[in-house]
């Protein structure tokens, strides 16, 4: 039997978009996103992108549910860990989310899906603090560190303190939040794209984190965590290299990560992941034009399933 970790989740969510486009709305304060005109052909390309992403994992024992979105109002449904996420113990948290449009996302069916295949106990519904404009994007805003109960999280636009405050209250974390900015001063809009934490390593775009104290503070903790710390470029940080997610695949644990996140970091770098995790590259280069890349792409699930 295959030993499991509680950064490593076997199961995830993918949604497969027919109509995914560049959303203009949420270009207001996502600087990864690239300005280019709504086209035809990226809707093709990124359903294309995640069929073959998905067929590659399942390859790797990953089990994987996939949903069709062919919501015309719903141009990031791709990303669906922001709106929800699962948590061992059979919770799941529901999220407000800043734009209008993202909120079309959020789907009956995929809540449905989880209490019918796995042991759903609670699930607690932050949606409604859209109302007071404070919000939260789940595994966007927040990168969780489920061994050690952390909630690493950058303060912006997307990701509200006392909402932060609330879940981790409810859900037994500590939360280290931090500012973090790019080389042109412009705030990190997901933590998620700023670092990733696996079982035995993490990544981190540390020179992003603008208080030295802070940014001294995360690299601690994450050190004495027994991860070793692999310290990215902003240049490789612009690239995704820290947008992937560790994965328990039916051989070995595997960490999911863009083609494009890939070929950003050294052999160095290749060698300390490879140590733990089998790198497994994607191509989801349409996707990427969003402003996100793989882990966004993944909504991990870290629930018990039903018996058969």
């Amino acid at each position: 039997m295959i030993k499991t970790y509680p950064q490593s989740p076997s199961s995830i969510v993918l949604i497969r978009p027919h109509h995914f486009t560049v959303n203009v709305e949420t270009a207001v304060d996502n600087a990864f996103q690239v300005k280019v005109a709504p086209q035809e052909k990226y809707a093709k390309l990124a359903y294309k992108e995640i069929s073959e992403a998905a067929e590659i994992l399942s390859g790797h024992g990953i089990k994987i549910h996939m949903f069709e979105d062919k919501n015309f109002q719903a141009p990031d449904s791709v990303f669906p860990g922001n709106w929800f996420s699962t948590h061992p113990g059979g919770h799941v948290a529901i999220y407000p989310v800043r734009f209008r449009s993202r909120r079309h996302e959020r789907r009956s069916d995929i809540i449905e899906m989880l209490k019918s295949k796995y042991q759903v106990n609670d699930i607690i519904d932050y949606s409604g603090l859209e109302y007071d404009n404070l919000f939260l994007e789940g595994t966007g805003s927040m990168v969780l560190d489920h061994t050690n109960r952390i909630a690493y999280a950058i303060e912006s636009s997307r990701t509200n303190l006392a909402v932060i405050e609330r879940f981790c209250n409810n859900f037994n974390y500590e939360p280290m939040v931090f500012s973090a900015k790019d080389e042109n001063g412009t705030t990190i809009y997901h933590s998620d794209i700023l670092m990733s934490v696996g079982t035995e390593i993490a990544l981190i775009g540390l020179d992003m984190i603008t208080n030295k104290v802070r940014r001294q503070e995360v690299f601690d903790r994450l050190k004495h965590s027994g991860r070793k710390v692999i310290v990215l470029s902003n240049d490789q940080i612009n690239n995704f290299a820290g947008n992937s997610i560790e994965l328990q695949g039916k051989d070995k644990r595997i960490l999911a990560l863009s083609k494009k996140a890939y070929r950003s970091l050294n052999n160095e770098q290749i060698a300390i992941i490879s140590d733990s995790v089998l790198p497994v590259p994607l191509e989801i280069p349409t996707i990427e034009l969003s402003g996100g890349s793989v882990r966004c792409t993944i909504a991990d699930i870290h629930l018990s399933p039903r018996a058969k």
